[in-house]
């Protein structure tokens, strides 16, 4: 189960104030802790979409316990596995019966640097030749931190060849009119 969210409009201090109390203390404590509006907002938005989720699933104890690497999952309820991603353009959130990781980016330009440093030379040579390289590189840029966040190994050292593995089902889809990319990587066997 996917839920997105992009309305940015709502990102108000009115809304963080609603929401304030539609969370557990520890949650507001967290929230609370961004200094800036749209930290606030997101922390509060992707756990209540987390938590309408988790409602058909008669999950109300959420609970979070963390992995060596911090990828956080439901203390109480190990067989349900879930990931958040959030960026200035939207936030993404995932619930499935398998692990499973989720990457919403907004498209933004990278340099060579960049690429270089984080793509192997096929996928260098589709963002290069691709219509819109910005577009393309932020794919690949969701693909590969959906994958990471799959594998609950959170950023690793060498970025060229996360894509090569097997054990996951990789759906990517762009929204061009909001002008950001997101990709779920799901574990298969």
């Amino acid at each position: 189960m996917v839920s997105i969210f992009d309305d940015m409009t709502q990102v108000t201090e009115a809304e963080v104030q609603h929401m304030l109390p539609l969370v557990d203390e520890q949650r507001r404590n967290e929230a609370l802790r961004y200094k800036h509006l749209f930290g606030q907002f997101a922390s509060l938005k992707s756990w209540l979409m987390l938590k309408e989720l988790l409602a058909p699933l008669d999950i109300n104890d959420m609970e979070m316990d963390f992995n060596e690497h911090g990828k956080p999952f439901l203390a109480h309820h190990p067989e349900v596995h879930f990931n958040l991603s959030h960026c200035k353009n939207g936030i993404a959130v995932v619930v499935d019966s398998s692990p499973v990781g989720i990457d919403i980016e907004s498209f933004r330009r990278s340099n060579l640097s960049l690429i270089e440093k984080t793509m192997n030379p096929a996928e260098s040579e589709q963002i290069f030749t691709s219509s819109d390289p910005v577009e393309a590189f932020t794919q690949y840029w969701t693909m590969k931190e959906a994958v990471l966040k799959l594998r609950g190994t959170g950023i690793v050292n060498d970025l060229h060849h996360v894509l090569d593995g097997k054990g996951y089902l990789l759906e990517t889809h762009v929204n061009r009119e909001k002008r950001y990319a997101y990709s779920i990587a799901y574990h298969t066997i």
